[in-house]
């Protein structure tokens, strides 16, 4: 945190979150930022799960977790690649929709070059007003 804070003070103009699953981490994230005196914009990084085995790595390289509801749902059709894929779009819609409502200050999305998630996702929030 306290690089973090020097980052800032040496002119980041804003911050935005390795992937996280659990909208818990990043309020925490932020409040523990924001008691150390880091005011800038704190952008939610949001990664829709597409693949199983992918995201294990990806979680295990960057130090996030993957809540175990959500571990242990995957696991069981870590097989099907579209039930994985839309299993990845319903749990980021909702995500994004507590975030928007909490009034972050924005979502960067981890695409991997592979959009047809995201868009998705935003065409959901968009369809249920929680994004104009």
């Amino acid at each position: 945190m306290r690089r973090l804070k020097e980052k800032v003070d040496a002119g980041a103009d804003f911050i935005i979150t390795q992937l996280y699953f659990d909208n818990k981490d990043f309020f925490h994230f932020v409040k523990r930022c924001r008691e150390i005196g880091i005011t800038v914009p704190i952008i939610a990084g949001i990664m829709p799960v597409g693949n199983v085995a992918q995201i294990k790595r990806f979680t295990a390289m960057c130090g996030s977790t993957i809540p175990e509801k959500m571990l242990t749902d995957l696991e069981g059709i870590a097989d099907n690649a579209d039930q994985v894929a839309q299993y990845g779009i319903d749990w980021s819609t909702r995500q994004c929709r507590e975030l928007l409502a909490a009034k972050v200050d924005g979502l960067h999305f981890y695409t991997l070059n592979k959009s047809k998630a995201t868009r998705q996702i935003v065409e959901n929030l968009r369809h249920d007003g929680a994004l104009k």
